[in-house]
């Protein structure tokens, strides 16, 4: 039975090798093997490196510096600082026999709620069985959520907005320009700017989503959390009429007046009441060359209400520095020519007029010296461009090293030279901060001058509850995961800072 059985079936494979030769080309045995055309085809190994590679970046100067210390109770920290002695300047001198003058010392109380600060992301089941050999992928979300708080609690340490509003935003002035745009003859225009602060100014864009006024967040738990996002009370319409010269190549020069604290502004412009957002800028002006998309962001869209603050955050560097009766030295550069703005300027001896006005200032009235210049990657390349412009001063020298056949070109600015201060010049550092905007720079101090002061360190991050990580019960197939906070940024001498704004490149 089984001889009978192989001499059947070798009988029908030969039956079908012999009929292969008239087979269509895809039929199954007129196939040969050969590589297949993509990785994930055909009877191919997959050669994938474990684990997975994490490229991005975690940039976190700040967090990384500012001192951390537990220990916070209650809701709030509370001090109270004497910012001054003897300041109706009393003169020392005595009569025989008699006593001298009574002094006046002035006094600050100071105060800053604790924020918690937290996010959370999952795994299901099935994404962990499926990295299993591959990678943790429970592992990598912990990971991955830390890095996450604390990219986004560099962004609160630098300008975190709890406290100071924007108010409304100036009413813009505008002016027809008859060439170099889109915008239609014998039309009249309506223009509408909103300050934005810095989260605004970050989270902006040119589209439907445009800036973002209240925002209404969703949690993992279901519950909702409003909040501001950054962006001012909208200005009053500004509006021109092009002219009628039946060229359809018209732009719109607007300005407002600067907004302390806004580090953007976002425009929209369109028909009276159809405004639409065509522009953010870091400058208080711009050139609108093109009206809006349709589907963009309508200025009607965001209401009447100042929507800058954040309640759920803790004050950074920068509005701690805004504030009114921090002291801080805060400057915004002048309007200047519409869309150009106003650069920093060289001094004529190898440094930058308002830099050196800053300095002066914190020196003849507090005696200090900052410690740090924070600045956009656009205010290094004007820094690089205003000093050696001035190579030729002799309060300058550069040496070059050159090699056989090759020279390095180019030039870095690393530190500014403060000459305001009582043991010769000091060299300030400059370094380029992540979430810096361009047209903002930051002066910051880290140590106080003041002999027993009682102050360790100029600002620290004071925490009821450092970092921690919670796992939370399994309810449905997945793990669920958050990293929290609870924590706030107290800066003890915010005369210590120093911001200039408004800043077109060099």
């Amino acid at each position: 039975m089984i001889d009978n059985l192989t001499t059947e079936t070798l009988a029908k494979v030969r039956a079908a090798l012999a009929q292969s030769w008239q087979k269509p080309a895809d039929d199954i045995l007129a196939k040969a093997w050969l590589q297949s055309g993509s990785a994930t085809s055909g009877l191919t190994a997959y050669d994938l490196e474990a684990p997975a590679k994490l490229l991005y970046p975690v940039l976190t100067p700040l967090r990384n510096i500012i001192p951390r210390v537990t220990g916070g109770v209650g809701i709030q920290a509370n001090w109270r600082a004497i910012t001054g002695v003897n300041t109706t300047l009393l003169e020392p001198g005595v009569d025989q026999g008699n006593r001298g003058g009574v002094i006046t010392s002035t006094t600050a109380d100071y105060l800053a709620a604790f924020r918690g600060i937290g996010l959370e992301d999952y795994v299901t089941f099935e994404a962990q069985y499926a990295g299993a050999t591959f990678d943790d992928v429970r592992a990598r979300a912990v990971q991955g959520l830390l890095r996450s708080l604390m990219i986004a609690e560099e962004q609160l340490l630098l300008g975190g907005d709890t406290s100071f509003p924007l108010g409304q935003t100036g009413t813009p002035t505008v002016t027809d320009g008859t060439t170099g745009g889109t915008f239609a003859f014998n039309t009249t225009y309506s223009v509408i700017c909103v300050g934005l602060t810095l989260n605004g100014y970050a989270t902006g864009v040119v589209g439907a989503n445009g800036v973002r006024s209240q925002v209404s967040r969703v949690n993992a738990d279901g519950s909702v959390t409003v909040y501001g996002g950054g962006a001012a009370k909208q200005s009053a319409a500004g509006s021109v009429t092009t002219a009628n010269d039946s060229n359809n190549t018209h732009t719109l020069k607007v300005s407002v007046t600067a907004q302390t604290g806004a580090l953007g502004y976002a425009w929209y412009a369109g028909l009276a009441g159809s405004e639409k957002i065509c522009a953010i800028t870091t400058l208080n002006s711009a050139i609108l060359t093109t009206p809006a998309a349709a589907g963009n962001q309508t200025a009607a869209s965001l209401g009447t209400t100042d929507w800058s603050q954040n309640s759920t955050v803790f004050d950074g560097l920068l509005y701690q520095a805004f504030k009114s009766g921090s002291n801080a030295y805060v400057k915004s550069l002048a309007t200047g020519v519409v869309g150009t703005g106003t650069a920093l300027t060289s001094d004529g001896a190898g440094g930058i007029t308002q830099f050196n006005d800053l300095l002066k200032d914190r020196w003849d009235n507090y005696r200090l010296s900052p410690d740090k210049i924070w600045v956009s990657s656009q205010e290094m390349q004007s820094l690089n461009k205003l000093v050696l412009s001035n190579a030729n001063s002799g309060a300058q020298r550069f040496n070059f090293t050159v090699e056989q056949g090759q020279i390095t070109g180019g030039v870095m600015v690393k530190a500014y030279l403060n000459p305001f201060t009582m043991n010769g010049a000091k060299a300030i550092p400059v370094e380029i901060h992540p979430n810096l905007p361009p047209g903002t720079v930051l002066f910051d101090t880290d140590t106080i001058p003041y002999p027993l002061s009682n102050v360790g360190n100029v600002k620290r991050v004071l925490c009821r509850q450092d970092y921690y990580q919670l796992e939370w019960p399994l309810k449905t197939r997945k793990y669920e995961y958050g990293v929290y906070a609870d924590e706030v940024l107290q800066h003890y001498f915010p005369p210590a800072l120093g911001v200039i704004t408004n800043i077109a490149p060099a």
